[in-house]
């Protein structure tokens, strides 16, 4: 039975939250107090912790740091009321699983503990089957043992376009060559950092992952190369960076384009020499690492453009691959559908055994603009909802079930003018009830509409240049779905 840690200073939230998981047979303690709860984490060990973001001792991100000081691995999900980007960043930068919003839904939270449970046993029988010896993998379709070697955790599409990155990944992962990885949000560019570095002489030794999106100019070089105690305000102790945790093995630098050119300097003499010093300290140390790095742009375009250093540029380019999106390689969209299929069956333990032949076909015929990732959410979010065998379209996301109705894609990857025009003719010419809050929701509506046409239906985009939350943009979505169909 898993042990889950609950920390809110809420002692009714304490009190449902208990009986809620007890119901579903886990083994809970709680405390209304930060510091109680470390006290007890000293000689206990959870399985997982579900902590308030805001504490009246302490706040859930110190609770957090001090947490994985003593277990580095133990899943930590976080409970806030305040659901911006920058904080989530910002928490699950500093190591947490996942955060959830209130208000708190017991389905939800339920389905995040399972995920990740399920994720860290995974990791603990990878490492066990590591120390032991005994390595699992699954193989691609038409690619032999001696070409290629699939973890368990990772699965490959049977697309030509997928068999040609593995040979890509086969020729550069024993070398030490710097990468670049080149693929839309949500393609798989870490997944494939992943397996370059496993399958290099590099395997055994740490592998690094660092997002730069979210690195701002003024904690970058803290983050990438540490700092010493006193080295700036707020240094209270000595940090060591991303670099130095890396030593030996493999540092990923996902969306490396957005670091800051005073930045990408420091980073140029670490490539170069192979040397760091930590912020306000005066050794150098020696590095040897090898360096992967990811963008959603061509580097040497943003050279052009003045926004990325030509000489980092062609440090990094010994080795490129490219990931094409996922609405170039159809013959992977329902490969990788069954595949989160089953580990969402899992997760719920629920057993969906497909999709219906509408659902294949509106996968395949919709676009992924946020490629594998999308992919994934949908088909968790379709078997959340699904009480039969298959998933049916009842289940899928508005865009999707009216895809064809909204747009269509061509070539240049912009929307077709002849279709939004004849949507909006369509719109223009329905009756509407002349009255304030017709009106009000008609304008609404036309804003969400607009917004979408900008950014290529692109939800998260669209809920930010509406300055609104993406949970916000779907109610609204599910609210026109329900009026369309009265």
């Amino acid at each position: 039975m898993a042990k889950v840690l609950v920390i809110d200073d809420d002692r009714d939230m304490c009190l449902l939250l208990r009986k809620f998981l007890e119901k579903n047979d886990y083994d809970v303690i709680d405390f209304t107090s930060g510091k109680k709860a470390l006290a007890w984490s000293e000689k206990n060990k959870p399985d997982i912790v579900l902590c308030d973001m805001r504490l009246d001792d302490i706040s859930g991100m110190e609770v957090l740091q001090k947490m994985k000081e003593v277990y580095p691995a133990i899943p930590f999900l976080i409970i806030t009321g305040y659901s911006d980007v920058r904080s989530a960043v910002e928490i699950m930068r500093h190591g947490a699983y996942d955060y959830i919003t209130k208000p708190l839904f017991p389905d939800e939270i339920l389905v995040t503990i399972r995920q990740a449970l399920a994720i860290n046993d995974s990791n603990k029988s990878q490492s066990s089957s590591h120390s032991s010896g005994n390595k699992q993998s699954i193989k691609p379709n038409n690619v032999s043992n001696a070409e290629f070697e699939m973890s368990e955790n990772y699965v490959a599409g049977p697309s030509q376009a997928f068999k040609q990155i593995l040979k890509q990944v086969t020729l550069v992962a024993p070398t030490n060559y710097s990468v670049i990885i080149y693929g839309e949000t949500g393609s798989g560019k870490e997944a494939i950092a992943h397996e370059i570095h496993r399958h290099s002489k590099r395997a055994k030794a740490p592998f690094i992952a660092i997002d730069c999106g979210v690195l701002s100019k003024e904690l970058a070089a803290s983050e990438l190369f540490g700092h010493e105690k006193g080295a700036f305000t707020g240094a209270l102790n000595q940090k060591t960076g991303s670099f130095e945790m890396a030593n030996g093995g493999t540092i990923f630098l996902d969306e490396v384009a957005n670091l800051s050119y005073e930045v990408q300097v420091s980073l140029l003499r670490v490539v170069q020499e192979r040397k760091m010093r930590r912020v306000g300290g005066t050794k150098d140390i020696e590095l040897d690492v090898r360096i992967i790095v990811a963008s959603n742009e061509k580097l040497w375009s943003a050279t052009l453009q003045g926004k990325f250093r030509e000489d980092l540029y062609h440090r990094f380019n010994e080795f490129s691959i490219d990931i094409p999106p996922l609405r170039e390689r159809k013959d992977d969209i329902m490969h990788f559908a069954h595949h989160f299929l089953q580990i969402t069956n899992r997760e719920l333990e629920k057993s969906v055994n497909g999709f219906s032949p509408e659902v294949e076909n509106a996968f395949i015929n919709y676009v992924w603009y946020g490629n594998l990732r999308e992919l994934r959410n949908v088909v968790k979010r379709s078997v959340l909802l699904t009480d039969g065998d298959k998933v049916e379209l009842k289940s899928l996301p508005f865009e999707i079930t009216n895809y064809e109705k909204l747009t269509e894609l061509i070539p240049d990857k912009q929307f077709s003018k002849n279709v939004i025009t004849t949507i909006n003719n369509h719109e223009n010419t329905t009756q509407k009830k002349l009255n304030l809050k017709s009106a009000s929701i008609d304008a609404e509506y036309e804003t969400i509409l607009e917004a979408l046409k900008q950014v290529n239906f692109n939800k998260s985009k669209a809920a930010k240049l509406m300055k609104i939350d993406r949970k916000t943009l779907y109610n609204k979505i599910r609210e026109y779905q329900l009026l369309n169909n009265k």
